[in-house]
């Protein structure tokens, strides 16, 4: 799937991906990037630091940010610089995490289509992350012949 530039529109609400943090996930995601802090894979450990539970890292959840707009833009689009992005809240294990993207802007820069996409993630319907930006290069429509 491709999006295009000219088929985008402000104000245009992207998919919404869901993110069930098991504690497998968690472990995982820390395995995967290398963030073996135990805060983010060990209930006991977060718990004695002061979080309430095991939460999701930092890497993850951009990680999540950067699924939401490519699984929107599809695999032509060029994710460029990312804005705004700060937790406010923990994803904590046991727990399903959400991702909510907004297109905010569109902009011809010479022969490429620039998307500006507000993104906050959510938990419990409360923002945990964001809000935040990310700009990402669309394709222009091609001509058929």
């Amino acid at each position: 799937m491709t999006t295009y530039f000219d088929d985008v529109t402000e104000g245009e609400q992207l998919p919404v991906p869901e993110y069930p943090l098991s504690m497998y996930r968690l472990v995982m995601a820390a395995g995967s990037n290398r963030d073996f802090n135990s805060i983010h894979h060990n209930s006991e450990y977060a718990k004695a630091s002061g979080a309430p539970e095991a939460y999701a890292n930092v890497l993850f959840l951009m990680g999540m940010w950067e699924r939401a707009v490519r699984d929107w833009a599809g695999d032509r689009a060029v994710i460029g610089s990312v804005k705004g992005f700060s937790m406010k809240k923990f994803n904590l294990v046991g727990t399903t995490t959400t991702v909510h993207g907004t297109v905010v802007a569109k902009e011809l820069r010479g022969d490429k289509g620039v998307v500006t996409v507000e993104l906050v993630s959510r938990n419990s319907g409360v923002v945990t992350v964001g809000p935040g930006t990310i700009e990402v290069e669309l394709p222009l429509q091609e001509v058929r012949v």
